[in-house]
C-alpha cells in the first residue's frame, strides 16, 4: 500500500498535534503516514470576499503532486474553508479518490467563545481527518450515530461520534485496502 501523506500547510499548532493525527491515521487505515511540505501555494485558494479558502480549489493542489505520487493525501490546514453551497466546511474529501483536506479553524473551542482545550481539539482534528479519508475509500455518510462517518454539520456533532468506524464501514476500508494491496 502507498504511504498515507500528510501535508500540514497555515497549520500553527503545538507541534504534537501533528504527530498524535498521525499516529492516529496509522492506527485507523493501518498505513505508513508520512508528513509532507506542501509544493504548492495555498493563497491560490483564498477567496477575499469570503475571508475563506475554496476547498475544492486546495484538493487539487493537494493532487498535482510534482513527484507523481499516487497515495491518499490529507492536507491539514488551520484556515477556514468553505465550499459555494456551504457558508464553511470542517473537509472536504474525493469519493473514492485519493484526496482530503480538513481544517482546525472550526475544531477550536475559542471559535466558539470557549477557553483554549487542546485535547478537545485534538479529538475533532483526529474524527474529521479520519472522516474525510474514509470518504477516499469510498465510504458515504454512515447512520450509526457514534460512526466516524455519520455526518457533522456542527462541530457538537463531531463530539458525538467517535474517531473509528462502525463494523460496516470498517468492512469497506478493510476490503479496500486488500484489494489495492493486490494491484
Amino acid at each position: 500500500m502507498d504511504p498515507l501523506e500528510v501535508v500540514p500547510f497555515f497549520f500553527f499548532h503545538p507541534r504534537g498535534v501533528l504527530e498524535r493525527l498521525c499516529a492516529t491515521l496509522r492506527d485507523r487505515f493501518g498505513a505508513d503516514v508520512r508528513v509532507r511540505t506542501p509544493w504548492f501555494d495555498p493563497e491560490v485558494a483564498f477567496d477575499p470576499g469570503r475571508g475563506q479558502y475554496r476547498a475544492s480549489t486546495l484538493l487539487r493542489c493537494l493532487l498535482d503532486d510534482p513527484t507523481g505520487a499516487t497515495g491518499r493525501v490529507l492536507g491539514v490546514t488551520g484556515v477556514d474553508l468553505f465550499n459555494p453551497v456551504l457558508t464553511y466546511v470542517f473537509g472536504e474529501a474525493q469519493l473514492a479518490n485519493r484526496g482530503a483536506v480538513v481544517s482546525s479553524r472550526r475544531l477550536r473551542p475559542e471559535m466558539y467563545g470557549l477557553p483554549e482545550d487542546l485535547p478537545l481539539l485534538e479529538a475533532r482534528l483526529e474524527t474529521e481527518a479520519v472522516h474525510e479519508l474514509g470518504h477516499t475509500w469510498g465510504l458515504v455518510h454512515c447512520p450509526e450515530p457514534t460512526c466516524v462517518m455519520h455526518a457533522s454539520s456542527y462541530v457538537e456533532e463531531i463530539d458525538l461520534k467517535e474517531s473509528r468506524f462502525c463494523g460496516n464501514c470498517l468492512a469497506v476500508v478493510r476490503g479496500a485496502s486488500a484489494a489495492a494491496a493486490l494491484r
